[in-house]
């Protein structure tokens, strides 16, 4: 009896210090910037294995991308991604505990990015450095690939992708949310968002047609984008159909004068029937027509577009997952897709041809007021990561389509 109780004591201190890198990684104010504090953080927890490659890139002042690199060449490399940061918390009153604070409470931890996606980032360090800690002999390589800039672009995994780190990975797995890690995600919709400015000239109200109006012209804009999209109405089995909204406008210096400035912005959620070239050419055929009309000069730009993710669902990383799913969790993970973009539709750019899944721990809270994770996923996130890792390197048809880490 004794002993069992001091088996269940070490376990709890074990367990404590795994939620304490958690909440110290909530308790880091990344809201898209300072990711740079996440990246020391995490670094300094991998500084006492001499074995492991610790790299950081910037991107921008205070903006670090981590990659950690832990095994041996011989063998295949996995691919292990998070982002380091979170979008803001909005107005804090709604909150019940201050949101950088990773207050626990009833089994849960709270705060900004306990779900989206701070407690998938940290399962997948402390996994890493589990597996570091047991020295478990790896038959291939693991490669953490911390990021910035996920919530407003994907940049980082941009830029990570640009330098090579994806390069024949042979399978990666993102730590994004998918309830309670219940759901193996494959496919994603892409996005494309975009701006249109509207370049008119001012006049007094009083005289309308001394000026030109830039708000009427954006507004024609406007209808016309919302109709042509139209067509584009194919469906994804999984995914569903293309989505198309307006989400802000602006324009106008003062009520009593014509507007010579005004622009809008808009999102557009595609699906694998449709590359995003597509939409490109159809919102600049748009703009292209009426500023060939007189008192039009409108102008397009985007932010970031990724391209949606169409994956396989019988992908040789899925049935691996699955299997690590029953064996560890107990339980059969849904096949399922994302209507959410993630980090993956850049990395799978890089050189190679291989597969993503999307699984991780966290709650229906991401981006919402009183976010959180429960304790238990999250540790039960870190028993499937260490296990998957060991799997996926060990698997005979991975290994003889991808034989070397490099």
């Amino acid at each position: 009896m004794r002993i069992d109780t001091f088996k269940d004591e070490v376990q709890m201190m074990k367990n404590q210090k795994k939620i304490e890198i958690l909440q110290k990684i909530i308790q880091i104010k990344s809201v898209n910037d300072n990711e740079s504090e996440v990246a020391d953080y995490i670094s300094s927890l991998f500084s006492r294995f001499p074995e492991t490659n610790i790299q950081k890139f910037t991107y921008a002042p205070n903006r670090d991308n981590l990659v950690i690199t832990i095994g041996k060449n011989q063998g295949p490399m996995l691919g292990l991604t998070g982002h380091m940061d979170v979008v803001a918390p909005g107005n804090l009153e709604d909150w019940k505990y201050d949101p950088f604070s990773a207050t626990i409470a009833d089994n849960k931890v709270y705060g900004r990015g306990a779900t989206d996606m701070k407690s998938g980032l940290a399962a997948l360090v402390v996994a890493l450095l589990e597996l570091l800690e047991q020295k478990t002999e790896l038959p291939g390589k693991i490669r953490l690939l911390a990021t910035v800039g996920e919530e407003t672009g994907e940049y980082g995994a941009a830029q990570l992708t640009t330098k090579g780190f994806a390069d024949n990975l042979a399978g990666l797995l993102v730590a994004e949310p998918t309830s309670h890690m219940q759901n193996i995600v494959y496919t994603a919709r892409g996005v494309i968002d975009y701006k249109v400015k509207s370049y008119g000239k001012t006049a007094h109200s009083a005289e309308p047609q001394d000026g030109i109006n830039a708000i009427d012209n954006l507004i024609v804009f406007y209808h016309l984008a919302i109709e042509r999209l139209l067509k584009f109405s194919k469906t994804d089995p999984v995914l569903g159909g293309v989505t198309h909204s307006i989400t802000k406008i602006k324009g106008g210096e003062q009520v009593n004068s014509i507007p010579s400035y005004a622009e809008l912005m808009g999102n557009i959620r595609t699906i694998p029937a449709y590359p995003n070239q597509c939409f490109y050419d159809e919102l600049e055929a748009i703009i292209a027509e009426l500023n060939q009309q007189q008192g039009f000069k409108l102008a397009i730009t985007y932010s970031f577009p990724e391209e949606a993710i169409p994956g396989k669902p019988d992908s040789r990383i899925i049935k691996i997952a699955q299997r690590t799913h029953q064996n560890v969790l107990g339980s059969e993970a849904k096949i399922t897709g994302s209507s959410g973009a993630n980090d993956s539709s850049e990395f799978l750019q890089a050189k190679g041809n291989f597969n993503s899944i999307e699984l991780g721990p966290g709650s229906n809270t991401s981006h919402q007021s009183n976010e959180y994770v429960e304790i238990n996923d999250y540790l039960n996130a870190i028993e499937f990561y260490k296990q998957f890792a060991l799997d996926f390197l060990q698997d005979k048809q991975i290994r003889k389509e991808f034989p070397a880490a490099d």
